[in-house]
């Protein structure tokens, strides 16, 4: 039968790409970028078939006339390609999405499904480090981590369980890992309530979240400015205490923690842990490694990765 085989969490930034030569804490950037290597030859020694990578959407894929709270794509999956990341069409396996999607919502967790699915760096960056050069389709699965009111933190645990459960259930002799982009704590300059933008940079910011559909790099140039411009917010400490739990099986803790919880405790960006936490609860809270935390004012955000292998029951 089908398992999950490797768990991977890696944080994501464009600005790794575009502002390396600005970058004044070298050891540091270099340490994250070496540990993403370490994740990436990892998932290769894990020989998967197929990785499911779960992230988050940042406005040039999904928009506000509709946002799904998680949304699997099933078939087509176009990267937007912002920022050097990777562009174009990948490599998918319809099948396999397919019956995930329906396991998923037989069991209870309804997840939208797209049939052609433009992803940003939410999952593409991940693609781009995590997966170089290994030639394996994916599966992405974007929850909708800016756009109140988000999902709850218990229901992406309840996803990530519903995950390994069908993969448990499906026939084949396949083998998955379970990829999540994003995170940890970061601020960035987006309006907390997309409904209410407290000034110009936001009320753009709206504009192109509501129109960008088709029309995504119209926009693209101001965001990065608005982005780049940002004072950075970083909250180290918890950082580390997130890694800690991760480390000790104990990720399970964070469950309940509603979005003011994560915000308060992590910046508006850090409302992407649950990507992590969804992944966490598809490999069965096991315990995990971390492989390096970066704390990157230079990238507006505290930058970690870690693995997480099946524990014993899965």
């Amino acid at each position: 039968m089908a398992r999950i085989v490797l768990g991977v969490a890696a944080s994501h930034s464009t600005l790794m790409n575009t502002h390396w030569d600005q970058v004044e804490h070298k050891d540091r950037a270099e340490a994250f970028r070496d540990a993403l290597g370490e994740a990436r030859d990892a998932l290769a020694a894990a020989r998967p078939d197929v990785v499911v990578v779960v992230g988050s959407n940042h406005f040039r894929g999904f928009w506000l006339d509709l946002i799904p709270s998680f949304t699997l794509g099933v078939d087509e999956v176009v990267s937007s390609g912002e920022a050097g990341t990777p562009k174009g069409p990948q490599l998918t396996d319809p099948p396999f999405a397919q019956a995930l999607a329906e396991h998923l919502v037989e069991a209870g967790t309804e997840v939208a499904i797209s049939a052609r699915m433009q992803i940003d760096h939410g999952q593409s960056h991940a693609v781009q480090y995590l997966l170089r050069d290994l030639p394996v389709p994916i599966v992405p699965l974007v929850i909708n981590v800016f756009a109140t009111p988000l999902p709850k933190v218990s229901r992406c645990v309840e996803l990530g369980r519903g995950i390994a459960r069908a993969v448990a259930e499906m026939p084949a002799d396949t083998r998955v890992a379970v990829v999540a982009s994003g995170g940890l704590s970061h601020q960035l300059p987006w309006p907390s309530r997309w409904q209410d933008p407290e000034n110009d940079d936001e009320a753009f910011l709206v504009q192109a979240w509501r129109n960008g559909r088709g029309d995504w790099e119209r926009y693209d140039k101001r965001r990065r400015q608005i982005i780049t411009a940002a004072r950075p917010t970083i909250f180290p400490d918890f950082d580390e205490q997130f890694l800690a739990a991760l480390e000790a099986g104990e990720l399970e803790k964070y469950a309940n923690w509603s979005t003011a919880d994560i915000e308060a405790a992590a910046g508006n960006g850090g409302q992407e842990l649950r990507t992590w936490l969804t992944m966490a609860a598809a490999l069965g809270f096991a315990p995990g490694r971390r492989l390096a935390y970066a704390p990157m004012p230079e990238w507006l955000t505290g930058m970690g990765v870690a693995v997480i292998p099946p524990g014993t029951g899965e």
